[in-house]
């Protein structure tokens, strides 16, 4: 009897939710990466990467 009254405002705002947040949109400019012009941080940051990608490589057998 009373039971419906509740439960359709209850979710009103969840079309008003965005999908991604704002702070994770890209602005669609690529960057390019020259392997010439990369620091020892660059460097170090892309093992990290390919060391990571292999470990959820190894993973999902």
């Amino acid at each position: 009897m009373g039971r419906s009254r509740g439960q359709k405002s209850r979710d009103k705002n969840t079309a008003k939710l965005p999908q991604v947040p704002q702070n994770m949109k890209s602005d669609g400019i690529d960057v390019e990466f020259d392997r010439e012009l990369a620091d020892h941080e660059d460097l170090e940051a892309m093992a990290r990467s390919k060391a990571a990608d292999a470990r959820v490589k190894g993973k999902k057998h």
